[in-house]
């Protein structure tokens, strides 16, 4: 919602609304007639579904983000995962001297760039 929305939404869900309550008319309190505290009731009454279709609005992203920010969390646990077998033989390979081991990672990387390299060119 942008912010003239909201203002506005704001204005009409608030308007004529003080500290101490609705504002009373140029009368006093004892001269408010039955039609004018029904009318009073139907603004009461019109404020309370805006905000309870605000508050259902919020309760609907608020599900969607949970439910967006669990799938993340699964996939960086997959990718955890993922990574950390990568690393393991990683360091098999090089714990070990072996050196036609290193040269054939070597060659395989070097070997993987170009690829790469000429696929997105």
């Amino acid at each position: 919602m942008n912010a003239r929305g909201y203002r506005n939404t704001r204005t009409a869900l608030f308007d004529g609304i003080e500290e101490g309550g609705v504002r009373a008319s140029a009368y006093s309190s004892h001269e408010i007639d039955e039609h004018e505290n029904e009318r009073a009731i139907d603004g009461l009454q019109d404020r309370v579904s805006i905000l309870k279709r605000l508050s259902g609005d919020i309760n609907e992203e608020v599900e969607t983000h949970n439910r967006m920010l669990d799938r993340m969390g699964n996939d960086m646990d997959a990718s955890r995962g993922f990574l950390s077998g990568t690393v393991d033989k990683f360091k098999t390979v090089f714990e070990t001297k072996s050196s036609r081991r290193m040269g054939t990672l070597i060659a395989s990387f070097v070997a993987l760039f170009m690829l790469v390299y000429y696929l997105t060119r």
